[in-house]
């Protein structure tokens, strides 16, 4: 049986960004992943410009945007700035890079590898492979085994549904629309050639088929055509309740780290996973940044949480904030999960 120092399981924006963290200083680091191929999944692809530039490469970026378009259902508002507000990136380029960077720093990374168990101090694959490590670090999403091994359950689960349909989109649009996704949104975040077109809700508030129903009478009512193209659906996990575990360590939506309100998850993973990997080297090291991200993420399940038990009051509050947005009384960062706010 293999020892390494650390073993990551999961190779998304968090996991890697903690493993080539810790190779860089010197750590022996395996990173298993279950799937093939690194970077696909289910998301809009946007990334809040001021949180992630810091961490993406600018060559990586498909269009970035400084207007952002706000639709609810008394309000049609565009909020601009003079830099960048968000920006999209293709997620399995963005893996890609990812992974590149970390076997450039030391890391093994074993795709098609899943977790079957863990124990204390060793896992085991599917392949009857047997590791062991001295932490270990769970970034391995919203159904994420690791979190089941510390007994953590989720109950904040969200569900994201998105297509992407091909055509040159100009205008990138949030909607939030209470008659049909209640406390979620529908959106539209354009890319090179394409835009993610998709919809994000709270599970407990809205099951999937009733999200589903909503999102196709909006898409119609926009005069999307959805013919011949495929859905994608994901869990997203916004039920934080800690990233430390004694060895072990949560980071991404195996932590519950992405906003309940927004769905927002790539800066939270890697933000996360830097934290962790910090912490790991450095067990007095100051996790301030991370600390202030988990205080935003928590306002926003706040919000999220009163704006499901009360409809009526929670949908004037998010009028309320579109209309502050719009006169400038609050900036745009108040939906966002970086450090610009």
């Amino acid at each position: 049986m293999r020892q390494f120092h650390t073993i990551v399981v999961g190779a998304g924006p968090g996991g890697l960004t903690c493993a080539e963290v810790l190779a860089r200083h010197g750590k022996d680091v395996l990173v298993l992943e279950k799937n093939r191929l690194v970077g696909p999944k289910v998301c809009a692809g946007g990334i809040t410009w001021a949180g992630l530039i810091q961490y993406v490469d600018e060559s990586l970026i498909e269009k970035s945007f400084y207007a952002q378009h706000i639709v609810s259902g008394w309000q049609n508002i565009m909020i601009r700035e003079s830099t960048p507000i968000v920006a999209t990136v293709n997620r399995e380029r963005l893996g890609q890079w990812m992974v590149d960077r970390a076997t450039a720093a030391g890391v093994n990374v074993l795709r098609g590898t899943a977790v079957r168990e863990i124990f204390k101090n060793h896992i085991s694959t599917a392949g009857e492979e047997r590791f062991g490590y001295k932490y270990l670090v769970g970034a391995d999403g919203s159904s994420s085994i690791v979190r089941r091994y510390l007994g953590i359950g989720s109950e904040r689960v969200g569900a994201g549904i998105h297509y992407q349909v091909p055509g040159d989109f100009k205008r990138m649009e949030w909607h939030l629309d209470t008659r049909s996704f209640r406390t979620g949104y529908a959106w539209i975040f354009p890319h090179k050639d394409s835009a993610s077109v998709g919809v994000f809700g709270d599970r407990r508030v809205i099951r999937p088929k009733e999200l589903m129903a909503g999102f196709r009478e909006w898409t119609q009512r926009r005069g999307i055509n959805l013919k011949g193209l495929q859905p994608k659906a994901a869990l997203i996990n916004f039920d934080y309740r800690g990233w430390r575990f004694g060895n072990k360590f949560l980071v991404g939506d195996a932590a519950g780290l992405a906003s309940g309100l927004t769905g927002e998850g790539i800066l939270p993973a890697i933000l996360s996973g830097e934290t962790a990997a910090h912490t790991i080297i450095d067990e007095n090291y100051n996790g301030e940044k991370l600390e202030r991200l988990i205080h935003k993420q928590q306002k926003h399940t706040r919000l999220l949480e009163f704006s499901a038990k009360n409809r009526r009051a929670g949908r004037l509050i998010i009028e309320a904030l579109i209309m502050a947005m719009r006169l400038g009384v609050i900036h745009f960062s108040a939906l966002e999960m970086g450090e610009s706010g």
